[in-house]
């Protein structure tokens, strides 16, 4: 039976890695023959946008100045017109990503609550909740100082923003909207008004201070809390079942999302901002490597182990650029690897909320690598106060759409780099987002197998695992 598991596992993430290379080859046919005339206008609109620019910032003539910026209206809105002509005819591919993470979205809410209280109850005690909470959030924060620190070093060693020589823009327009992060915002997003609400928008730092409350008053009340731990987890266990059902669409989500990206993008985008993307996936390899090491130093060799049987969730975390899509299946590897439920249950939805190590990483690397761009230098006093900044505002930011973005413009306004500089990240950001989504599995994995070994949850390794 074990050997049938094995090789239906197997042949899943054959077809996951097969679907990747068959995207990859129809998105860049697609960019060459079928949506070339759109990308053609687009490249265009772009090249004569920025000519404009340098003409208005030039001109002084006030009538030569409206004419211009008529010029440039017009432009914008044919550029606008060509992006939504290329993306109706990439849509049914998109769709197939789509489809896919909403499914995958059902049942994150759902399972995290149910696991979460089963997990919470589980542990008994509110002493006990306090102490393995206080264990994984120092494991947290730590890992989190050590991803921002480790993307602040590397950002000022390879410099890859100072290739760019870009002038300080004079334009006021923001890229993406900042919504800052304030104290207040930042309680009102952490702390639920409706526990309905908190899973109908699928916010997971919600549905966790929901769940831990809830647990913990289901293990005070006693005899009468068996029945409700009892239903919460056969309510996981079904929405485990349900997530095997929806894993079987994982290969066609990863056909159709890479399609897409590659055939709006081309393979170009990869030789242009290789120097950057490239520097940052050697920033990534190495924080694996730290993550690892020190898993190897609590956990022991059998980290290795834990390693090859993430390689599936991980795989779908890269591909689908979403760890959200991981979260099931890395539940089960760890419970499989030795991990006792009620830790896994506990750590690993805290995780989604505490723990994006890629995410963290990501967040100094992209800030100063914008502010490189522009010339702007930053004292290492203030470098260090921007992770500081980042270290905080990062927090609770998981169900937010494109959570880094909105995190470094708040950063950046706060530091006066210009915003604009985000425009250099948008288009590469769906690449850059793969790596960080795979290592954010990884990082929330190795966290629930340390803090299993620090409380003596793990169980003893077992052929499988050798």
């Amino acid at each position: 039976m074990a050997e049938i598991r094995l090789e239906k596992k197997n042949r899943l993430t054959l077809y996951i890695i097969v679907a990747l290379l068959m995207g990859i080859s129809l998105g860049f046919i697609l960019n060459k023959n079928y949506i070339n005339e759109e990308n053609d206008h687009i490249a265009s609109a772009d090249a004569k946008i920025e000519l404009l620019n340098s003409q208005i910032n030039a001109t002084t003539d006030s009538i030569v100045y409206k004419k211009l910026e008529a010029e440039k209206k017009t432009i914008v809105t044919q550029r606008s017109a060509a992006i939504t002509a290329r993306d109706k005819k990439v849509e049914p591919f998109t769709l197939m990503a789509d489809v896919f993470l909403r499914l995958i979205k059902m049942i994150v809410a759902p399972l995290v609550l149910c696991t979460l209280v089963v997990g919470v109850a589980k542990l008994g005690d509110i002493n006990t909740v306090g102490r393995i909470g206080g264990k994984t959030l120092l494991w947290f924060i730590s890992a989190s100082l050590l991803s921002l620190l480790l993307g602040l070093i590397l950002v000022n060693l390879f410099k890859p923003g100072t290739a760019m020589h870009l002038p300080l823009p004079e334009s006021t327009d923001r890229v993406v909207t900042n919504t800052g992060f304030s104290l207040k915002d930042f309680l009102y997003h952490m702390f639920p008004s409706s526990a309905f609400d908190a899973m109908a928008r699928n916010e997971i730092l919600q549905i966790v201070v929901f769940a831990v409350f809830f647990g913990i008053a289901t293990a005070a009340i006693g005899e009468h809390g068996k029945i409700v731990i009892k239903a919460f987890d056969a309510i996981a266990h079904v929405i485990l079942k349900v997530t095997g059902y929806v894993m079987n669409f994982a290969p066609v989500a990863v056909f159709g999302a890479m399609t897409a990206v590659i055939a709006k993008q081309g393979l170009g985008i990869l030789k242009t901002y290789s120097l950057f993307i490239g520097e940052f996936y050697i920033g990534l390899g190495l924080l694996w490597a730290f993550l690892i090491m020190a898993g190897l130093v609590i956990v022991g060799k059998r980290v290795i182990n834990l390693i090859k049987r993430l390689r599936e969730p991980v795989l779908l975390a890269f591909s689908t650029s979403s760890s959200e899509a991981a979260f099931p299946k890395t539940m089960e590897e760890l419970e499989k690897f030795g991990c006792k439920d009620k830790i896994v249950s506990f750590v690993l939805p805290l995780g989604y909320s505490f723990n994006l190590d890629g995410s963290m990483m990501y967040m100094t690397f992209a800030s100063l690598f914008i502010a490189q761009s522009y010339n702007i230098h930053l004292p290492l006093g203030t470098q260090l106060s921007m992770l500081f900044v980042l270290m905080v505002t990062s927090k609770g930011i998981a169900g937010v759409p494109r959570a880094s973005l909105v995190v470094i413009a708040g950063t950046l306004a706060t530091f006066n780099i210009p915003e604009a500089g985000l425009a250099l990240l948008i288009g590469i950001d769906p690449l850059l987002d793969m790596g960080r989504s795979a290592t954010n599995v990884i990082g929330n994995s190795i966290a629930t197998a340390v803090v299993s070994r620090w409380e003596n949850a793990l169980d003893a390794e077992t052929p499988s695992d050798q």
